[in-house]
């Protein structure tokens, strides 16, 4: 027979260990919290000058990482809202250096994504970004980012959609870097990147901006380190959001978007 004694160490034993499980599951919330931040804002663009953001998770032991896995929760994966890409593949031509300045920064520029999701439609900032520009009218008559996915989706933390690599992956790029522009835009305000943004996604260090950029579809608090360069039309806010609202493939809120998001061709010209 089990004493009184002996009930109530083993009910203080299942309490404590009920506690150490809710500590735990505690701690790896806040593992995964922190991993996503961390990959998030380490948006990488430079092929071969820095490892894909994701890396941010590598590092810890084996226990962190079976717990970190542990914790994720299982993917859902909706219906694809897009369209099948258009016949063809990324460009693999890259530059030495940043191409010759052409673009007039008195000019009205527009960038136009024509994407199996939708069109984007983006007017560009000449006048405060002119490197920025120059090389998206530059890379847009190469043809560099026509048949591109875009290849990341972030929807917690952030709001963003990444585009713009050759490789998909996070490590691709024109193969020159830009210097970084327009850093003090008065829309920048309390360290905001508002709805309707694009700016230059980088390695985290000084002027390594490439060819990668990102869509802001909704307000998203990240330090003004990422070139703005325009800003996003109604048609294309529509777009997004539809890619948004197909969530990504992690679970984790950043990873490859579960809409096949791919560039069929890009344009820019003065408007």
């Amino acid at each position: 027979m089990v004493s009184n004694e002996q009930r109530r160490r083993q009910l203080a034993r299942e309490k404590f260990e009920r506690q150490q499980q809710r500590r735990e599951a505690t701690r790896r919330k806040a593992r995964r919290r922190n991993a996503v931040i961390a990959t998030v804002l380490a948006m990488v663009v430079v092929g071969g000058a820095t490892a894909y953001a994701t890396g941010a998770l590598s590092g810890g032991d084996k226990k962190d990482k079976a717990d970190a896995a542990d914790a994720l929760p299982t993917p859902k994966k909706g219906p694809d809202p897009c369209a099948k890409p258009a016949p063809g593949s990324p460009a693999a031509k890259t530059w030495k250096s940043e191409p010759e300045m052409g673009v007039d920064k008195s000019a009205s520029y527009a960038m136009n994504l024509k994407t199996t999701c939708g069109t984007i439609d983006v007017k560009l900032d000449a006048a405060n970004a002119p490197h920025t520009v120059n090389s998206f009218e530059f890379l847009a008559k190469e043809g560099f980012f026509d048949h591109t996915k875009c290849h990341r989706l972030t929807t917690g933390g952030i709001y963003v959609l990444q585009c713009g690599d050759p490789k998909g992956t996070g490590q691709g790029g024109p193969g020159y870097t830009l210097p970084d522009e327009n850093l003090k835009d008065e829309k920048l305000k309390g360290n905001v990147y508002p709805a309707g943004t694009i700016a230059m996604a980088n390695t985290g260090q000084p002027h390594t901006g490439g060819s990668q950029f990102f869509l802001v579809y909704q307000d998203s608090q990240l330090p003004p380190q990422y070139t703005p360069f325009g800003t996003i039309g109604a048609d294309g806010m529509k777009t997004l959001k539809k890619i948004a609202d197909a969530g990504e493939q992690t679970g984790a809120g950043d990873g490859a978007p579960n809409a096949t998001v791919v560039i069929d061709k890009a344009t820019v010209a003065k408007s």
